[in-house]
């Protein structure tokens, strides 16, 4: 073996050891041992709406038929001639229109803080997207850990069911790296299609936060850990969101949430960049040494196994279709971040914000 190939394997080894180290030793979360089976606060569900999101009848009923007894749903559309009133009135959740909008925030920020000001008297508020689709025993999932005064925020990440075509399955794994970020304490974040929070978390600090924030995820993310509270991830609450994508409306909806996510953390473009490029070079280093050198290369390929591992299990399935797209979104992750970095708005629901 010649000195470069030997110094190109053992920088290989690095990388494989740090890649092996991240899944070994991730910081799983605790036990919420101290949430009470029977915490029953009043909740109040605030539901944005704009426009009429794919199976939006289904969904709206699915949140209309909750076990969970002690709850009011209360969707905020900008008027009254939106186009999800109708389907609101089917599933029979009122509506409010919001109020004026505040200058630096986003329609559905602006609708969260329009429902804070209208309903003072919620235990717990929640805040749930109208393209999810909620299991019967969600709510009562999402509302239990607040039982634990050291949890500031309960919320869970989305499953994108692919109702489509290849993108839609695209869409499907790309997602799953946010499940990733929800099993670390360290990474986990509030995402805001599903969150919930005590009515004290939603003072004057908060909202305050939230009329300068494009995006609530980030508000209230920051909220809890300038104020030292947990992030529950509730995993049993988790949603779907049915996914019908093309490649346009995929990478159009990847690249925004790449940005937010780069705008809540700004150390996230650095950390990303290196671990996508590491997970790509070794994988194919991995594949070709392993064909031109020795079989031993193949080592290389253990962490992109476990990752297609996780995949499948996320999935729900072991499908052979998982790998070359598992391969593919490694690939996306990376284009999207070089995109996000050089991004000064996104577009959101026919609407263009700033990012700053």
């Amino acid at each position: 073996m010649n000195l470069e190939l030997l110094g190109y394997s053992a920088f290989l080894s690095l990388i494989w050891l740090g890649l092996i180290a991240l899944n070994a030793f991730r910081r799983t979360d605790r036990d919420n041992k101290g949430s009470d089976e029977d915490y029953r606060p009043y909740v109040l569900v605030i539901l944005p709406c704009r426009g009429v999101d794919i199976t939006l009848q289904d969904n709206l009923n699915s949140l209309a038929s909750q076990k969970y007894g002690r709850y009011k749903v209360v969707a905020v559309v900008d008027s009254a001639d939106d186009p999800a009133v109708e389907y609101l009135k089917k599933a029979g959740i009122s509506h409010i229109i919001a109020g004026r909008k505040c200058k630096s925030c986003s329609g559905k920020v602006n609708a969260i803080l329009s429902a804070f000001k209208k309903f003072g008297n919620a235990d717990v508020y929640v805040i749930a997207d109208s393209d999810c689709l909620f299991s019967e025993s969600w709510l009562e999932e999402l509302v239990r850990p607040l039982s634990d005064p050291g949890v500031g925020v309960s919320t869970t990440f989305p499953l994108f069911n692919p109702v489509g075509g290849f993108w839609s399955k695209v869409k499907m794994l790309w997602g799953f790296v946010g499940n990733g970020l929800m099993e670390s304490e360290i990474t986990r974040f509030a995402w805001g299609g599903s969150m919930a929070f005590r009515s004290g978390f939603a003072d004057s600090a908060l909202r305050k936060r939230m009329r300068s924030s494009v995006s609530d995820d980030i508000a209230v993310t920051k909220e809890a850990k300038r104020r030292g509270l947990g992030i529950y991830y509730a995993k049993k609450a988790a949603v779907k969101v049915n996914s019908d994508d093309s490649f346009a409306k995929f990478f159009e909806w990847s690249n925004r949430q790449t940005a937010l996510s780069i705008l809540g953390n700004r150390k996230l473009f650095k950390y990303g960049i290196i671990f996508y490029a590491g997970n790509i070079l070794l994988f194919w280093s991995g594949v070709i040494l392993s064909a031109l050198v020795s079989p031993l290369y193949l080592v290389f390929l253990l962490p992109g196994a476990i990752g297609i591992g996780k995949a499948c299990k996320r999935a729900g399935r072991a499908d052979p279709g998982i790998v070359p797209i598992y391969l593919l979104v490694e690939a996306i992750y990376f284009v999207n971040l070089v995109v996000a970095r050089r991004m000064r708005s996104i577009q959101w629901r026919g609407r263009t914000y700033a990012l700053r």
